[in-house]
């Protein structure tokens, strides 16, 4: 395929989703006994309910929606520790925009920005850097942020600061990895899972065989997907022919994008850059053994967390915080509930009054639900 319209087309589509209805009632699957298919990129969960996906497969197939975004699974106290450094008046704060709206326990680094603070919205961390090298007088702090997909650009942009002795830039690194919190959700016992489709974005970077343990040790299948309709919809069927012949493997869709043993160039820079943390707090999740990355010793003048002594460099070490009233975010993003089956959903928490950031980031499954679920209609036409 050439073209992205190739991806779209409706007569692929109908006849990828016939192939899918046959499979699933091959499988005996009824709305009352679905398989349960978790998708683990917030992309992929967007493009689910952009295209109608959901309502378009067979009813005994259920989509759950995964941890799949990093501005999602990020805990408030991480969000309280970017406001404290943004609030410093020496700091220039910047971000990704997904991130502007994201709550603390007190504010946004939107409300930041609004109170006084120097938040700027950046589309790189190329561009954090080259704010550090027009403002040498003011320490320029870049909110790194995001799955393997994110951390190389990171990476590189601290190591071209070294070259340039450019100590007044840093990172406040909240990079985290994939295979843990799946490994996490496969050891709980009430989380029942039939397979998934993985991340393509991820696996462009780490390759897919970081994901073998999903199918060798845990006996499910996992097909690593694209991003438009026709990906989708060719991984789930791919996921479910697995199902049918007993078989459990990692498999590739997305192989136009996806190398098997992933970016070379992208490894070799998160393995000069970082090291594993001995664990790391996911929303929802708790904390994860070896689930998240920080800046090595040999960088330690670009980490941000270590030059302003904030996280878990801060001495007595950090307390997790706790969910506000009546938010779900941490069930939402594991799978145990809809974002329509939380309380808050449309009434304490809409896109202008964000509770938690699955309704505000552009990856999060409660906006997915709200722009394209028809979700606000519902919620409005019952108020």
């Amino acid at each position: 395929m050439r073209y992205v319209e190739e991806f779209r087309d409706p007569k692929a589509a109908k006849a990828l989703i016939a192939a899918i209805g046959a499979m699933a009632d091959r499988l005996g699957a009824t709305k009352a006994e679905p398989v349960r298919i978790m998708e683990i990129c917030g992309g992929h969960t967007h493009a689910i309910f952009r295209y109608g996906l959901d309502k378009l497969v067979h009813e005994g197939i259920e989509f759950i929606h995964g941890p799949g975004c990093p501005v999602c699974v990020l805990p408030m106290a991480r969000v309280d520790e970017c406001v404290e450094i943004a609030e410093k008046p020496e700091v220039i704060f910047t971000t990704f925009g997904d991130a502007m709206r994201v709550p603390g326990t007190k504010k946004s680094l939107l409300q930041a920005k609004a109170d006084g603070a120097d938040v700027r919205t950046v589309y790189s961390p190329l561009d954090a850097l080259e704010l550090a090298r027009r403002n040498p007088d003011r320490e320029v702090v870049f909110f790194g942020l995001g799955f393997e997909t994110t951390t190389p650009s990171t990476a590189l942009s601290i190591q071209q600061a070294a070259r340039e002795g450019l100590t007044n830039f840093s990172v406040f690194c909240n990079h985290i990895t994939v295979p843990p919190p799946i490994k996490a959700l496969l050891d709980d016992p009430y989380m029942l899972l039939d397979g998934f489709v993985g991340p393509g974005h991820v696996s462009m970077v780490i390759g897919i065989h970081p994901l073998d343990f999903v199918a060798q040790d845990y006996g499910k299948p996992l097909v690593v997907a694209g991003f438009e309709p026709l990906d989708l919809l060719q991984s789930v069927l791919m996921v479910l022919t697995q199902l049918a012949e007993g078989r459990a493997e990692i498999e590739n869709q997305y192989a136009r994008v996806v190398p098997e043993h992933g970016n070379a160039v992208s490894l070799a820079a998160i393995e000069d850059v970082y090291e594993k943390r001995p664990s790391f707090e996911w929303r929802g999740l708790g904390e994860i053994d070896a689930s998240g990355l920080r800046i090595r010793a040999a960088y330690r003048p670009w980490d941000a967390e270590e030059k302003f002594g904030i996280g878990y460099a801060k001495a007595g070490g950090r307390a997790p915080t706790p969910e506000p009233e009546g938010c779900a975010c941490g069930s939402v993003m594991t799978g145990r509930m809809k974002p329509t089956q939380c309380p808050q959903f449309g009434r304490g928490c809409t896109p202008d009054t964000p509770l938690g950031a699955l309704m505000v980031s552009s990856e999060g499954a409660c906006a997915a639900y709200w722009t394209y679920g028809g979700a606000r209609l519902s919620v409005e036409a019952a108020e």
